[in-house]
């Protein structure tokens, strides 16, 4: 059903130039109508394009014969990439196709894009492995768990997809990848890398490729030729156009189809013949940002408040909008106006004709118009069904500092986080922390913001976190929030290979919480101690003979001696002693852990220490004792998958890659290798690269692994 190795993604190869001097789409580049008819009354079929529509054709063929294929269709807004997409769907009446659109609203929504995907299709996921199924659930809150494994919804999601393949060939269609969630795109990078030989394609239509989708086949779709250029933006002229100001619409849009459309729109004609309507300082978006906001400025007022209503919530539903805007006093018909505009279209789901027109609906209501809108929309949605959308409007109904909206998003953030959704929650805890009266609480919120953001893998993001919790607006810290900013700056630092300063803010930070939390102090002490193993300089001022030292004459635990404590006075005692006199505490050290419930709270807080990845090895090299190596890897590789924490699982997974690497074990090795750089690629962070570099080693390659 799936190819264990991400190596398995057939490329559609793009001619030369292709999209360069390729002629028009008559108008249709919608981000999220998806062309229907009745828009503006333009013709929703493609003009010419053929080289992109050959490849298209290309891959329907290829579906349609049984094989998997992936693209993505990628260029700035207004190109004709949704276009190009509704040419696909319609390509393909034998297929079935499901479709998602990002929203960049709702990126803060753990799987929301997924969600929107497989929606049609979870009926087969019955027939899933009973753990993926039920990671599945969990993930889309169909059921409550555990947080979901990433590596096992995307195990589930390809399951799903093949199931469904089996009965008919299934093209999946995503556009606006840039605004799903993290989390679902992630998901489907994973799965697009390991689409084994079935009838399935998966296509995207990105701005920009992220690191999710780096390497998959492109189609890079751009501004038409000069001469379809002239003759789209005269199809869009009221009436003769100065030729200087014709041409210069034509280059400053770069050939875009939308942008030649919707520019001259709402200029009158002594405004073109100077040009004095296209101030040459507003982006080509804003450019076409700001057409829209000239045919909304016409429109009757209540109008103008419904379309403001609709875009504040993209989920589309009408009647969530029709309860709204009833709180709101505004009329049914206030749409008429909008519709016969062109602007959208109230049907199933309430749809703009393109994201720039939802855009500029929403932002040409004031703030406090905004506010309004959000604030009706938090009183229309379900508090049970919805939770967590209803906590978002809340927040931006707020006019100023709420602490019962911020509770309500700290909640939303806890949820997110049980369905394995980090970045979700810490998009929530953020919010909160801005609207969180307490200075005190503020931090707080920060910096639980900061570390859900570095579990996550967004490291550059926590940091800056940290800074705005140690900044003005905050007021003073305690002094364990101020142990808590070094503490997370050293593990961060840890995370980033640098070991050194790593080592040297730990210690510090430890030392700072022994007088207030003895646990945590021991807990950072042998963080401290792993990140100065790895930086590997006994001697060095803050190396690793520092950290020792420093841990030996910590405060000792309080009750029972935890794995923990036993680990760090073993390894204090291994650098400051030698090997002899560390030889019992070391085997003790290496029983307990092997002895751990997976389960157990004490086993799942042994992971969050960063030094699970080097005390590991350290351990059982030390003691022989082979066995005990791979018993403690596999576990710790477990349970980073299934918190869901990325960093933790790249640093677990090269741990047990180095074992399997030892055993000569050299294919689980790579598969091990391969799943470490996908997940370098999710989060855009460097691949640990020690068993790949051991691996290209021992088989004699010459070639650098990627770092």
């Amino acid at each position: 059903m799936v190819c264990p190795a991400a190596l398995r993604v057939v490329s559609l190869s793009c001619p030369p130039g292709v999209g360069a001097n390729t002629s028009a789409m008559d108008a249709d580049s919608t981000g999220l109508m998806g062309g229907g008819p009745g828009l503006r009354g333009r013709a929703s079929a493609l003009t010419d394009r053929w080289a992109e529509r050959g490849m298209l054709d290309q891959l329907i063929g290829a579906v349609r014969a049984g094989e998997s294929r992936v693209l993505v269709v990628r260029g700035e807004p207004g190109v004709g990439k949704s276009a190009l997409l509704d040419y696909l769907a319609g390509q393909a009446p034998t297929c079935r196709v499901v479709r998602a659109a990002g929203v960049e609203s709702e990126m803060e929504l753990a799987f929301a894009g997924l969600h929107q995907l497989l929606a049609s299709v979870l009926e087969l996921a019955d027939r899933l492995p009973g753990p993926q199924r039920d990671a599945l659930r969990t993930a889309f809150g169909l059921a409550a768990g555990p947080a979901p494994d990433r590596f096992l919804v995307g195990q589930a999601v390809l399951g799903l997809v093949s199931e469904v393949a089996g009965e008919r060939p299934l093209v999946c269609v995503v556009d606006d990848e840039q605004w799903l969630d993290r989390a679902s795109v992630q998901v489907l990078g994973f799965v697009a890398r390991r689409l084994a030989a079935e009838p399935v394609g998966l296509v995207f239509a990105v701005r920009e490729a992220g690191t999710e989708l780096a390497g998959l086949p492109e189609l890079t779709v751009q501004g038409l030729g000069e001469q379809d250029a002239r003759a789209l933006l005269d199809s869009a002229l009221a009436g003769p156009v100065d030729a200087r100001v014709r041409e210069l619409i034509v280059a400053e849009t770069r050939g875009n189809p939308l942008a030649l459309l919707e520019l001259p729109r709402g200029l009158s004609t002594a405004e073109l013949a100077g040009g004095f309507g296209l101030p040459a300082t507003v982006s080509l978006p804003g450019r076409i940002e700001g057409s829209f906001r000239r045919q909304l400025e016409v429109l009757p007022e209540e109008t103008r408040r419904l379309l403001a209503l609709a875009a504040a919530d993209p989920s589309g539903d009408p009647l969530l909008v029709g309860r709204a805007a009833r709180r709101l006093g505004i009329p049914a018909a206030a749409g008429t106006a909008a519709v016969r505009a062109g602007l959208v279209e109230f049907g199933v789901q309430v749809q703009f004709w393109h994201p720039l027109a939802r855009s500029a609906a929403y932002q040409s209501a004031s703030p406090r118009e905004r506010q309004e809108v959000h604030g009706a929309l938090a009183q229309a949605t379900d508090p049970a069904g919805d939770p967590d959308r209803r906590a978002w409007h809340r927040a931006q109904a707020a006019p100023g500092p709420d602490e019962d909206v911020a509770a309500e998003l700290e909640r939303s953030a806890g949820r997110a986080q049980d369905r394995g959704g980090l970045a979700a929650a810490a998009a929530f805890l953020e919010r909160a922390a801005l609207l969180t009266p307490d200075p005190g609480r503020r931090a707080q919120r920060l910096l639980s913001a900061a570390q859900a953001k570095r579990d996550a893998g967004e490291l550059d993001a926590a940091l800056g976190l940290l800074a705005a919790a140690d900044g003005q607006g905050c007021g003073p810290l305690d002094a364990l929030q101020t142990a808590g900013v070094g503490h997370l700056r050293g593990q961060i630092a840890s995370d980033q290979g640098h070991g050194d300063d790593a080592a040297r803010l730990l210690v510090q930070a430890a030392r700072l919480f022994e007088p207030l939390d003895v646990a945590l102090a021991r807990e950072t002490h042998l963080e401290a101690l792993a990140a100065a193993m790895f930086a590997g300089h006994l001697g060095r001022p803050g190396g690793l003979r520092e950290a020792a030292e420093a841990a030996r004459v910590a405060p000792p635990g309080l009750g029972p001696p935890r794995a923990v404590d036993v680990v760090l006075d073993a390894f204090a005692l291994r650098v400051t002693k030698g090997p002899a006199a560390s030889a019992a505490a070391l085997t003790r050290a290496l029983e307990l852990l092997v002895a751990l419930e997976a389960d157990t709270s004490e086993a799942r807080r042994w992971l969050w220490l960063a030094s699970g990845r080097a005390s590991t090895i350290t351990l059982a090299l030390e003691l022989w004792d082979f066995e005990s190596w791979y018993a403690l890897a596999a576990h710790q590789v477990q349970v980073a998958r299934d918190a869901g924490a990325l960093v933790q699982l790249q640093f677990a997974i090269s741990n047990l890659g180095v074992h399997q690497l030892l055993a000569g074990e050299l294919s689980t090795a790579e598969h091990l290798i391969d799943e470490d750089g996908l997940i370098a690629e999710v989060t855009g962070n460097p691949s640990t690269g020690y068993a790949a570099m051991m691996l290209a080693a021992w088989r004699g390659g010459s070639k650098r692994p990627p770092s």
